[in-house]
């Protein structure tokens, strides 16, 4: 039954990835419609981050009070309906509300179905985190694919994300069956282990927080800065510059489906410190390749892989460690999965900013430090949370814990 409500958070993972990915791709169909341009859409997208941002706080509560799983009923056909406001926003002003309420949504599917891959990986009896990431950005992926061909074929960016909203949220009812039932309630033939040192914990996981957001910066800066570090400093042409992208995105997929069995075999301290060693020689390489001559796009393309590998394991392996504190795991959520996503809001502007004021090649220099750092305090962390993890709740006196 355990299989059964994996393959439930595989179904949510990989929605919400599609959803996310038809999202991007329609951008700039949507900026067409309504005449944005580049400053007032990168505000549109702000405000869907903000929303993000708020929701995940309150979300984080309601995980730890009703259960993921309610959560994940809830926000998930909720999530790809929220598309619907931005389809139809009549008005610039009336796009930043709705990009607002549709980042609200994805803030509490981001938290529920996170929370719930950490119960799930509890019971599971190996290490199944990545490999739910991995199906995301899978979904992303067929979702901006689908969406190109879709607008390539004449149909209107309107129409298809109608059909995208409704279709989403019939799809989205579909892996709530599998999910874990609620909370199972400890009893005193079940105590709950209270050796945890609490202070410890929660300082452990503001230390995973920062580390999250070391590693999202530098997954920030590759997404947006790879294909243009090649463009400007690399002099790639047009049509092989966005390959520098590919390459990085490639990588990080599948490692994502790769990543458990490493962490499996590793342990997570030393396969994050393995992921922030990766990406900083792969940066270090990036940075290196100007100086090789003809070789030079060759060499950052094989760095940008050595990113993608390495960034690809620290999100998943920093949640599961979560799972792993006996904290309130919506909540501890809640804070790493903010600092992440603050780091990825942060990551293009400072080296955009950087770029500026010196050069693209310099302000790259930012994420070897983060990615340095990652594999330095990274480990430690992991290893404050994970030093008294518990059985997986198997209690045989209560009811069944699947659907």
């Amino acid at each position: 039954m355990i299989k059964r409500a994996r393959l439930g958070v595989f179904g949510y993972f990989g929605l919400c990835g599609l959803v996310i990915g038809m999202w991007a791709a329609s951008l700039p169909a949507l900026d067409e419609r309504l005449d944005l341009g580049t400053g007032r859409m990168g505000t549109v997208l702000l405000l869907v981050s903000l929303g993000a941002l708020v929701s995940m706080q309150g979300a984080g509560r309601v995980a730890d009070r009703f259960s993921s799983r309610r959560l994940c009923l809830l926000s998930g056909p909720l999530h790809p309906l929220l598309l619907l406001g931005p389809a139809f926003a009549g008005s610039y002003e009336a796009m930043l509300v709705l990009a607002f309420v549709f980042g609200l949504g994805f803030g509490l599917l981001e938290i529920g179905m996170n929370a719930h891959a950490v119960e799930v990986e509890e019971r599971y009896d190996r290490p199944i985190m990545s490999a739910f990431h991995g199906m995301w950005s899978l979904g992303g992926a067929i979702g901006g694919l689908l969406t190109a061909a879709a607008l390539r074929g004449g149909l209107g960016v309107q129409t298809l994300l109608t059909v995208t909203a409704l279709a989403g949220a019939v799809l989205m009812l579909l892996p709530g069956r599998y999910l874990l039932r609620d909370h199972v309630v400890p009893t005193e033939s079940a105590p709950v282990d209270q050796t945890v040192d609490r202070p410890l914990a929660k300082g452990a996981i503001a230390l995973l927080g920062i580390v999250v957001f070391a590693g999202s910066i530098s997954e920030g800066a590759a997404v947006d800065w790879a294909a243009l570090h090649a463009r400007r400093v690399l002099d790639a042409g047009p049509e092989l510059a966005p390959l520098a992208f590919t390459v990085y995105s490639i990588a990080m997929t599948t490692m994502r489906f790769l990543g458990d069995r490493l962490r499996g075999r590793l342990g997570s301290a030393r396969t994050l410190r393995l992921a922030g060693s990766l990406a900083t020689a792969g940066y270090a390489v990036v940075l290196l390749a100007p100086a090789l001559g003809g070789a030079a796009m060759a060499f950052a393309w094989a760095g940008w892989v050595l990113v993608g590998t390495g960034l690809a394991t620290i999100v998943p392996v920093a949640f599961s460690a979560v799972g792993a504190s006996r904290e309130a795991s919506g909540r501890a959520l809640a804070l790493v999965t903010t600092f992440g996503y603050c780091g990825l809001l942060a990551g293009p502007a400072v080296i955009g900013h950087l770029a500026d004021a010196t050069s693209l090649r310099t302000a790259l220099a930012l994420p070897i430090g983060l990615a340095f750092f990652v594999a330095l305090a990274g480990p430690g962390a992991i290893t404050a949370l994970t030093r008294h993890r518990w059985t997986p709740r198997t209690d045989p006196i209560t009811t069944s814990p699947y659907s």
